[in-house]
């Protein structure tokens, strides 16, 4: 009898912790995005690499939100950084959005490239996630590590939390079990964590799609900036590396 007691309040203990458990379901999401611009320049055979090292900052730090409610997320743009632009302006991925649908299984992403405004219409990517014990904090949230592989070669580390039930992240990064709060890319020396994390009230309504740009999906886009860039060697790879995240 004694034991059965036992039984039936560790049950009990066990559902008052489920009950107190919290799920975020929606808010605001602040990323920062640092790039080690020097160490992109490092391609190996370009001389003149050093000397446009001079007139470059060693990172460029930009800043993105990710607003989420329910199954929909919206990446865009966020607060102004302070530094200054390179010899090269602000350089790919650097005015992104991306929506995303994860009932529909469906995302519409608007990206800049060069002088080309794409609209991109697509299914959701599949990324084949493999999950580890490893853990770090970011923005106060216990995160989870995964990686997998883009694009062939192109490894990607990523930390999520299943306390935010959206299983979305910065760019078009998702499919995890809960919100991406970091990403990090070695082979472009680029990573995004979350600074902040901010509970608030957020209408589906509010998380509305771009529509500016030429209408395409992704092969689209990975065509034509294939055929535009194949001369510029190393160069054109990491180019469309960090246009097609």
């Amino acid at each position: 009898m004694k034991r059965n007691s036992t039984i039936l309040l560790s049950i009990l203990l066990g559902i008052v912790q489920i009950s107190n458990a919290q799920f975020i379901l929606k808010g605001k999401i602040e990323f920062e995005k640092t790039v080690n611009i020097h160490k992109q320049m490092d391609l190996g055979d370009d001389g003149w690499a050093s000397t446009l090292k001079k007139q470059t900052p060693e990172f460029k730090h930009t800043y993105f939100n990710l607003v989420f409610a329910g199954d929909k997320t919206l990446y865009a743009p966020g607060r102004e950084s302070n530094e200054k632009a390179g010899p090269f302006g602000e350089g790919p991925a650097s005015s992104n959005m991306v929506y995303s649908d994860f009932a529909n299984q469906s995302t519409i992403a608007a990206k800049q490239v060069f002088d080309e405004s794409f609209l991109i219409q697509d299914s959701l990517r599949k990324y084949r996630w493999h999950l580890t014990k490893d853990t770090r904090k970011i923005a106060g949230f216990e995160c989870r590590r995964a990686f997998t592989v883009i694009m062939d070669s192109v490894f990607v580390v990523a930390f999520y939390t299943d306390e935010i039930v959206a299983p979305g992240g910065p760019e078009s990064f998702q499919g995890l079990p809960g919100m991406i709060l970091g990403v990090v890319i070695p082979r472009l020396y680029t990573n995004w964590y979350a600074t902040k994390v901010q509970l608030e009230e957020v209408k589906e309504t509010a998380i509305a799609p771009p529509k500016k740009g030429k209408t395409t999906n992704y092969s689209g886009m990975e065509k034509t900036i294939q055929d535009s860039l194949k001369r510029w060697g190393k160069w054109g790879t990491k180019y469309i590396w960090q246009i097609m995240i």
